[in-house]
């Protein structure tokens, strides 16, 4: 009996980390570019980039509006970045 609770302890926090990745790794779909960007931390860092280039106070992107979604969509593709953690992927 004490090895199967040991067993879902060690499971449980092994889990937990993969499973709060994955809240935070939404992704959004682009119409107009016909692709997904997935939203991380280095996403995000370039959306607080496009906000401060645009002198625009800091809005939570899932709270932003589907105008201001797809300016920044628009802004994204013509400042693309070179690491390949930040690749849109097209599909």
């Amino acid at each position: 009996m004490h090895r199967f609770l040991i067993s879902g302890l060690l499971f449980a926090a092994l889990i937990t980390p993969v499973a709060l990745q994955a809240d935070h790794d939404r992704r959004y779909y682009d119409r107009e570019g016909k692709d997904y960007h997935t939203w991380n931390s280095h996403e995000d860092h370039a959306y607080r980039v496009y906000l401060g280039e645009q002198h625009r106070e800091y809005r939570e992107f899932p709270r932003a509006t589907v105008v201001q979604r797809n300016e920044y969509f628009r802004w994204r593709h013509v400042h693309p970045d070179s690491h390949p953690i930040f690749k849109v992927e097209v599909r």
